[in-house]
């Protein structure tokens, strides 16, 4: 079975939650817990209005283990927030959604909960009733000044794609739910012992992205990382460990290589 060209919205989103989730990791405090454990769980991320940008973030504080508050008045994107799993709580006032919060929080576990109504008034209230965010959408000029910010909450880190970095993606023409982890497997065998937040975003993005990520996993990485997957991926459909066509995609520089590998033996590779 032909693998379809891969949704450039869909690429798009996994990458942003991506990035978010690196820059998750990066604002938290050091020495926190590996990819078994909490990750930053304990923060409380206050993302704001659910636009694209905040159900991306929404999405990533799950994989990253925080607590998460968004607010939109929208019901069409509190619908879509919903069936797309990036929240997983619909409130209808902020005295809920503190409640589930507060539990989260204290347990150190992830949670991203929605209170239906305008961002305007919901900071009003997180404010009059005392309750400050740890962390902030990553600021650009087009956002208006946080009320947070002056309380001491910080916004998230922007961090784009440095010059050298790959974004790497592999899918299979059948059975996904067979063959993915097996590739994802390899990924992890080809991480460095220290690289547990690739591990982490390995082992939860699937399943925080949802229908996003049924067909495709993604993982920016080093050329060398890269290398190393696609002959150890190569190798594994050759000997017959994974007996579906498995493409792979390296993105890096302004240029795609592409990777297409058979179990038949067949293979092509190309620029």
């Amino acid at each position: 079975m032909a693998l379809d060209p891969i949704d450039p919205a869909a690429l798009g989103f996994i990458l942003q939650v991506e990035r978010n989730y690196a820059s998750l990791i990066a604002a938290g405090d050091s020495g926190i817990s590996g990819e078994s454990g909490v990750g930053i769980g304990g923060k409380l991320v206050y993302v704001g209005e659910l636009d694209a940008a905040g159900r991306a973030l929404l999405v990533a504080g799950n994989i990253a283990g925080a607590a998460s508050l968004a607010a939109s008045a929208d019901a069409a994107a509190q619908k879509q927030a919903i069936k797309d799993g990036a929240a997983d709580f619909l409130v209808t006032s902020l005295s809920e959604a503190l409640r589930i919060l507060k539990n989260q929080i204290r347990k150190r576990e992830p949670a991203s909960v929605c209170v239906a109504a305008a961002p305007e008034g919901v900071e009003r209230e997180v404010l009059e009733r005392g309750v400050l965010p740890d962390l902030l959408r990553p600021a650009d000029e087009s956002s208006p000044h946080s009320p947070f910010v002056d309380q001491g909450a910080r916004h998230l880190p922007a961090l784009p794609l440095e010059r050298d970095s790959i974004v790497l993606t592999w899918r299979v023409a059948s059975a996904p739910a067979l063959w993915l982890p097996k590739l994802d497997a390899i990924a992890i065998d080809c991480l460095r012992p220290d690289a547990w937040p690739e591990r982490r975003w390995l082992r939860l993005a699937p399943r925080y992205l949802g229908r996003k990520a049924q067909g495709m996993h993604l993982l920016v990485c080093t050329r060398e990382f890269a290398t190393d997957f696609i002959e150890q991926a190569r190798a594994q459909i050759e000997r017959g460990e994974i007996a579906a066509q498995v493409e792979i995609q390296a993105r890096g520089d302004g240029k795609c290589n592409l990777h297409r590998f058979s179990p038949s033996g067949d293979s092509s590779a190309a620029g």
